[in-house]
């Protein structure tokens, strides 16, 4: 099987030395095996992300070298795709609206960890309670007719159900047995978008027909979500190569607030290429 490889960028700020590195493992990867390295614009926080940073970061890596393979991907023009994934899940009873704000959310949470067992907790904190589980289909459809803010959650119980024991393989750790609860009803469409990260990434990578995806171990928990998605769907998970951060010497992860380390800033520094990939391979890695 062909290796397929892809990048994929979130255009709410400049690409800088971290996402360049993400980008060049990917990319070496393809180029070592014969395979394809795709660019993928992930633009689905319509309020952040913005057209002038897309067209940045493609400059950018288009200058560092890392060529891609066929056309570049934008999410925002693909909603129908997601949208059709997500009614199937509807249909099966999988998805559930949830009307709680962040406030309410906090006050639940805040009240469950005055329990005996506490409030349960995920690989990011606190998990969303399921307060909007269990309202009945009138309740919803109440909500949604007096026009209260909503978006969509997978109810992971129950699709855990559904799906059966599952396992996905990382070129570091080996198999790993999938956990579907561990990120609990996580969001899987927003009022103003049908789809979230999870889902977009999770239906992308399989109509891109993506083998191998690499990318930050800080990505790792979210893979048990895509591998339950995947499971769901009938879709074949590909491989995973989840790799360590890029890290300044204190520790510290960068990040798109690192104005003076983004390539835009290197190259107008007068960096080459060369020394742009000197520089990010002087860095350390997260231990």
């Amino acid at each position: 099987m062909s290796v397929v490889t892809r990048f994929a960028p979130s255009p709410t700020g400049e690409l800088h030395l971290g996402s360049a590195y993400s980008a060049r493992v990917a990319w070496q990867r393809a180029r070592e095996a014969g395979g394809r390295f795709l660019v993928r614009i992930e633009d689905t926080d319509i309020r952040r992300c913005r057209r002038e940073y897309e067209t940045a970061m493609l400059e950018d890596l288009r200058w560092l070298g890392l060529d891609w393979d066929g056309e570049v991907r934008r999410q925002s023009d693909h909603f129908a795709d997601y949208g059709r994934v997500l009614d199937e899940l509807d249909g099966r009873g999988l998805i559930y609206p949830c009307f709680c704000t962040r406030a309410d959310i906090a006050r639940e949470i805040a009240a469950a960890s005055s329990a005996p067992h506490g409030a349960p907790h995920g690989p990011d904190g606190p998990l969303y309670p399921g307060t909007c589980r269990p309202l009945s289909n009138e309740e919803r459809r109440r909500r949604v007719a007096d026009g209260v803010e909503f978006c969509m959650r997978l109810d992971a119980a129950r699709a855990a159900e559904q799906a059966g024991p599952y396992a996905f393989v990382d070129e570091t750790q080996g198999r790993i047995e999938g956990q579907p609860l561990l990120m609990g009803d996580f969001v899987i469409a927003r009022k103003d978008t049908p789809t979230s990260y999870h889902l977009a990434v999770t239906v992308d990578d399989h109509l891109q027909g993506v083998t191998l995806v690499t990318r930050g171990e800080d990505l790792l928990p979210s893979t048990h979500v895509h591998g339950l998605l995947q499971k769901l769907l009938g879709y074949a998970a590909p491989q995973y190569a989840h790799h360590r951060l890029l890290t300044d010497p204190t520790g510290r992860r960068f990040a798109k607030r690192d104005k003076d380390l983004t390539i835009r800033a290197l190259r107008e520094a007068g960096k080459t290429p060369r020394e742009v990939f000197a520089l990010i391979d002087a860095f350390p890695v997260s231990a």
